[in-house]
């Protein structure tokens, strides 16, 4: 049973596995100043502490950071519930995986409505064909979140209606406790100015005369930037000042993704960036985005490029269609090819006039659904509902005011 308190000021809890530099973590920091503005109090507990992260980002937006270092699952799941005995917290809401289970058991019998955000299709078939990912192990993590979620967690936020329909039928879970608000990005992504796409472009050592493709994801299977490097083969033949950078943190696939772009002598025209801090600036040298993702959630690399006015190549999956347009700002092509990706790169990159209107009308999706103002009021609602309405189940609003494709 929900505590009762003064629904006037809300306190959350924000519980998520670290602080590394993710659309999850970027999205809930950017998030809280503007809770703040709402009279909600944002805490955030956190596992694991990586060399780059966004606790510096989270301190300045407000946020009172909670880091709960333990040795094992045991002792992180004690400190927790240390934490929201202590804290007494209205919501605690939660998000990536270890996070929701921990934080879902945590706060048995504690008095929080407990909410998870579901960020990703978590449990898309295509994460067998990853090396890294082993079958047992992924049906173990299902079988755990699964339980957790039906039977411990009071409402989910979806970040897309894909991700709310793979949760349907991959968890089972009922749809009317799943409220899909897509998530919004802030000003950082204002348009950007030819003076700025100059002196970005200089600072990368990039000419005028390049074209330039961006791609920007942590260095992880999912992100499918292996088909990335093997399309460029055929798009550095036809279109020979093209340049590929790819901005992210590095992950499983960054050693393959290294040998792959000595494999293919794709030398300077790949350029393997890791973790960057001006991806702003980053997007501002782009003509074309690149997004050739195996599964997401939403994609918030994908929201970053149409703020930037830039036309998008990307794979067709439930999420991504959740998104874009396709043949007006985006051309979509089959997940894990090569040959239509290249082809959809080079037919942008050969229509100047054809590019600039697909960018213009990305800026235009992005204005119209995107907006962090608009997303955050969006989550306000959410919070006040679900601790109004007590221990009693949330309706979802309803089909998403803009469906899938």
């Amino acid at each position: 049973m929900t505590q009762k308190t003064d629904r006037t000021r809300l306190r959350i809890l924000f519980v998520i596995d670290g602080l590394a530099p993710g659309g999850a973590e970027r999205s809930l920091a950017e998030l809280i100043p503007l809770l703040s503005k709402a009279n909600i109090e944002s805490t955030v507990a956190f596992f694991y502490r990586r060399q780059e992260n966004l606790e510096v980002l989270f301190r300045a937006q407000g946020a009172r950071l909670r880091y709960l270092p333990a040795a094992n699952v045991a002792g992180r799941l004690m400190a927790l519930r240390r934490l929201i005995r202590k804290e007494q917290p209205d919501v605690v809401h939660t998000s990536l995986f270890e996070a929701d289970v921990l934080g879902r058991i945590a706060s048995i019998g504690l008095g929080s409505v407990v909410i998870s955000s579901l960020v990703n299709t978590s449990y898309d078939p295509i994460r067998l064909h990853n090396r890294d990912i082993k079958a047992v192990k992924l049906a173990a993590a299902r079988t755990i979140d699964t339980w957790t979620a039906r039977y411990l967690t009071a409402h989910f936020h979806a970040v897309s209606d894909a991700v709310k329909d793979a949760a349907v039928v991959t968890m089972r879970l009922p749809p009317d406790r799943i409220t899909v608000i897509e998530r919004g990005r802030c000003g950082r992504f204002n348009e950007p100015s030819a003076q700025r796409r100059k002196i970005a472009r200089l600072k990368l050592g990039l000419n005028e005369t390049d074209e330039v493709i961006v791609n920007v994801g942590r260095q992880e299977y999912q992100k499918g930037q292996q088909y990335l490097l093997k399309a460029m083969v055929e798009v550095a033949l036809r279109r020979p000042n093209t340049v590929l950078l790819i901005a992210g943190r590095q992950g499983h696939q960054s050693r393959r993704l290294e040998e792959l772009r000595k494999e293919l002598d794709l030398g300077d025209r790949v350029r393997l960036l890791g973790h960057r801090e001006d991806v702003p600036d980053i997007l501002t040298t782009a003509d074309l985005f690149a997004f050739p993702s195996l599964y997401e959630g939403l994609g918030g690399a994908l929201l970053e490029a149409m703020a930037f006015g830039l036309p998008i190549v990307a794979t067709r999956l439930p999420a991504i269609g959740c998104v874009v347009e396709e043949g007006r700002n985006a051309l979509l092509v089959e997940r894990a090819t090569v040959a239509p990706l290249a082809e959809a790169m080079i037919d942008l990159l050969a229509d100047p006039d054809k590019a600039k209107a697909f960018g213009n009308r990305s800026r235009e999706i992005f204005e119209a659904r995107f907006t962090l103002d608009r997303c955050a009021a969006r989550m306000i609602e959410f919070y006040r509902d679900i601790v109004t309405r007590d221990d009693r189940p949330i309706v979802a609003h309803g089909p998403s005011e803009f469906p899938c494709r």
